[in-house]
C-alpha cells in the first residue's frame, strides 16, 4: 500500500504541493488530473525521491516503509525494483547513445531481480503473468539477461529486432513502449506513470492503453494525465489537484459523470470528447499560488467571502470528498411540483426541475407543451397554482426588486423585447436607473461594459441606434446586453435564436456560451429545437403537455433517449433514418409498454394522445400555446 500523508514540495521559494493525502491499495489505478502547473509531475517525482534535497516534506509511505526516512542506498534499491515511473518526457528517458536492448538489460540487471518476475509471457495483452514471482524463484529456466530482455520486448508487443535499434530509429509509439518495458522489468509494486500518451497518435494512443490495462493488474499504479479519457479509461479512482491541493476525489466514473467541484466541471466541459455533445468551455483566468483562500477562488463563479481568506478543507460529499466551502456546485434555481392551471386548462402539472450555478439546462418540447409558461411561472409572470421555487436555497414568494436583480428573461421576439421608442443605450441604462444602481456616470460606465460584453460597437453613433435601425441579431444582442446590466446570476432564455438566421444563430449561441463561460450564469434555455440543445447545454428536459418526461445529461439523452416522445423529437430533427440503432433502442419493451407507461391518470397517456392526433393537430389554436391539458 502506498500512503501519503501532509506532502509538501517547496521549490524556489514557491509551495508547490501543499498538504497532500493520498492513499493507494493493491490493484488501484488513481488518476491525477489537473491544468499544467498544478504540481502533478512534482507529485510523482517527490514519491520517487527524484527532487532535491530537503524540498519534500510530510510522510510517504510504501509497503510500511517511509520513502523520506531510508538512505539514499536503499531508495536507489527501490527505484526500479519496488517502484518504478515511466516518466512524461520519452525523449529525455532513453538514452540516446545506447541500444535500446542494452537499456532494457541494464533495467534487468541493476537489480538481479528481473529474470526472476519474467514468464513465458507471449505478446501484447498478457503482461498480468508479470505478477507473483519474487526474488529467489526460478523463471523456467530462462536465465540470461538477453532472454529476458526479448520477453519484456514481445510483452509490451514489439519484435525482438528492436532491441538493436537506438531511440532515434523508433517511433513515439515504439519509444513509449520501451519505456514502459524498462519500467516492468523488476515487476515493481508501484507504478507511476505521467503522462504516458501524451503526443501519441489516437491508434497508437489506443495501443499503448490496452498494453497499460494489462500491466496495471494488481498493482499500484498512480497515473498523471491532463488527458481525461485516459483517465476514464485506465483508472477506478480519480484525484483532482489544483495548485498544490486536492480539490476533488473518488469513484472516477462518477466524478466523470457528476462532477462537484467547479474547477472539475471545468477541466471536463474544456476536453474535446467525441461523445460531447455541447461546444466546449474554458476555464476564465489563470492559476495562482496565493498563500491565501481557496486557491480557486479567484477563477470560481460561486464563491463567497469566506472563500477569499480560509482554506477549504476535504469534506465527504455525495460518496465522494470535496474542498469547497459550499459543498460542491450548488443549486441555483430548484422547481418543486409545480403546477400552472388557466380557467379550465391545466398547462403545466407537476414540474421539478434543477439548475445548478453556471449551468445551462435546456427545456425542450413542440409548440404547446408549455415551456414559455414555465419560464413565466418562475419569473412571476403567470400565477402558479401549485409547487414552490426556490432560488439559491430561498423559497421565492411574490418576485420583487431583489429577485429581478438576480433572475432575467431574454424573450423570444427581440424586437418586442426592446422598447422602439429607446436608443441602444437607453434600453440597456433602463434597469439601472430603476434600480437605482450606482451615479449616473457608474451607470452609464456600466451599460458601456454590458454593450460590449454582448459584442456590440460602443461608438456614440450605435449608441444613439434605434431599434428598427438595427438587424434581428444586433437587436438581440441589445437584448442580452439589457438583462445582463443588473449581473444576474440566472438568465431566462425563451427561444432566444427563433426569429434568427442560421448564421446569427450560432453567434448568439456562442455569445451565450461564453458569458456562462465568463459570468457563472446560470441559463435556462427554452427552446423547440433539440439541435440547439444540444450545442448549448448540458443538461435536457423534455416537456410533453405540461409534464416533464425525461430528463438526464445531454450527452445521454441524445444517445440513450428512453421515452418515446424523446426519441420522436429526435428522429425529427435528424431525419428520415434509424435512429434507434445509433442510440439503442428499449431493450424487453414493446411500444405498447412504452405508451401506457405514459399513462398520467386522466383518460390515457399523452403518447395515446399523439397516436389519435390530439397533439400537434395544425388546425387547432396555436395562439393559445400553452392551453392543452383539460383538466
Amino acid at each position: 500500500m502506498l500512503s501519503i500523508r501532509g506532502l509538501r514540495v517547496t521549490m524556489a521559494r514557491t509551495e508547490i504541493l501543499r498538504g497532500i493525502d493520498l492513499d493507494i491499495d493493491k490493484g488501484d489505478c488513481l488518476a491525477i488530473i489537473g491544468e499544467s502547473g498544478a504540481g502533478k509531475s512534482t507529485l510523482g517525482l517527490s514519491i520517487m525521491g527524484l527532487l532535491s534535497k530537503g524540498a519534500a516534506r510530510g510522510e510517504v509511505l510504501l509497503n510500511g516503509r517511509d520513502l523520506f526516512r531510508i538512505t539514499e542506498d536503499e531508495l536507489r534499491q527501490l527505484r526500479g525494483g519496488e517502484m518504478a515511473m515511466v516518466f512524461q518526457n520519452i525523449e529525455d528517458a532513453l538514452d540516446p547513445v545506447q541500444r535500446v536492448g542494452d537499456q532494457i538489460i541494464e533495467a534487468i540487471s541493476i537489480h538481479q531481480k528481473g529474470l526472476q518476475c519474467l514468464l513465458e509471457l507471449g505478446s501484447l495483452g498478457r503482461l498480468k503473468g508479470l505478477r507473483g514471482l519474487k526474488g529467489g524463484e526460478e523463471s523456467r529456466g530462462e536465465r540470461s539477461f538477453q532472454s529476458g530482455m526479448i520477453r519484456l520486448l514481445r510483452a509490451v508487443g514489439l519484435s525482438e529486432e528492436k532491441a538493436v535499434a537506438y531511440p532515434h530509429q523508433l517511433s513515439g509509439g515504439e519509444k513509449q513502449r520501451i519505456s514502459i518495458a524498462m519500467a516492468l522489468a523488476n515487476d515493481p509494486d508501484l507504478l507511476i506513470l505521467d503522462e504516458p500518451t501524451a503526443s501519441l497518435d489516437a491508434m497508437t494512443k489506443m495501443d499503448i492503453i490496452r498494453l497499460l490495462q494489462s500491466a496495471l493488474h494488481c498493482r499500484m499504479s498512480l497515473l498523471i494525465t491532463h488527458d481525461i479519457s485516459l483517465a476514464q479509461r485506465l483508472a477506478n479512482r480519480l484525484a483532482v489537484l489544483y495548485a498544490g491541493r486536492i480539490v476533488e476525489t473518488g469513484d472516477a466514473q462518477e466524478i466523470m459523470k457528476n462532477p462537484a467541484h467547479p474547477y472539475t466541471r471545468g477541466l471536463i466541459r474544456s476536453y474535446p470528447a467525441m461523445n460531447r455533445a455541447k461546444d466546449l468551455q474554458g476555464i476564465p483566468g489563470m492559476m495562482s499560488h496565493g498563500l491565501e483562500g481557496c486557491p480557486f477562488h479567484d477563477r470560481c463563479t460561486q464563491r463567497i467571502e469566506i472563500c477569499k481568506t480560509l482554506v477549504p478543507l476535504l469534506q465527504e460529499v455525495k460518496g465522494r470528498f470535496v474542498a469547497c466551502h459550499r459543498g460542491g456546485i450548488v443549486p441555483l434555481l430548484e422547481v418543486r411540483d409545480l403546477g400552472v392551471s388557466f380557467d379550465s386548462y391545466s398547462a403545466l402539472s407537476g414540474v421539478d426541475l434543477t439548475l445548478y450555478e453556471g449551468e445551462t439546462l435546456a427545456v425542450v418540447g413542440e409548440s404547446g407543451s408549455g415551456k414559455t409558461t414555465l419560464s413565466r411561472a418562475i419569473m412571476g409572470l403567470c400565477q402558479q397554482s401549485s409547487g414552490e421555487v426556490f432560488l439559491e436555497g430561498n423559497k421565492l414568494g411574490k418576485r420583487d426588486a431583489a429577485f429581478y436583480s438576480r433572475v432575467q428573461m431574454i424573450f423570444q421576439n427581440p424586437k418586442e423585447s426592446v422598447s422602439h421608442r429607446m436608443t441602444v443605450l437607453d434600453a440597456v441604462l433602463e434597469p439601472l436607473n430603476v434600480m437605482h444602481r450606482g451615479s449616473p456616470e457608474e451607470r452609464v460606465a456600466r451599460a458601456r461594459e454590458v454593450i460590449r460584453q454582448a459584442e456590440l460597437p460602443i461608438s456614440d453613433r450605435f449608441l444613439a441606434k434605434y431599434p428598427h435601425q438595427l438587424s434581428g441579431g444586433e437587436v438581440q444582442r441589445v437584448a442580452i446586453a439589457r438583462a445582463l446590466a443588473l449581473r444576474p446570476k440566472l438568465l431566462i432564455a425563451d427561444e432566444p435564436t427563433s426569429a434568427l438566421d442560421p448564421s446569427v444563430q450560432a453567434k448568439i449561441l456562442k455569445l451565450l456560451l461564453n458569458l456562462q463561460e465568463r459570468m457563472g450564469l446560470g441559463i435556462l434555455l427554452v427552446t423547440h429545437d433539440i439541435a440547439v440543445a444540444r450545442k448549448a447545454s448540458d443538461r435536457i428536459a423534455v416537456l410533453l403537455k405540461g409534464r416533464i418526461v425525461e430528463e438526464g445529461s445531454t450527452d445521454k439523452i441524445l444517445s440513450n433517449a428512453v421515452d418515446p416522445y424523446t426519441r420522436g423529437l429526435l428522429e425529427s430533427a435528424c431525419g428520415e433514418f434509424d435512429m434507434r440503432e445509433k442510440r439503442g433502442s428499449l431493450k424487453d419493451e414493446t411500444m405498447e409498454d412504452q405508451m401506457a407507461r405514459q399513462t398520467d391518470g386522466r383518460r390515457g397517456g399523452v403518447m395515446e394522445d399523439r397516436a389519435a392526433g390530439k397533439i400537434g393537430d395544425e388546425n387547432q389554436d396555436t395562439d393559445k400555446e400553452e392551453l392543452w391539458t383539460t383538466t
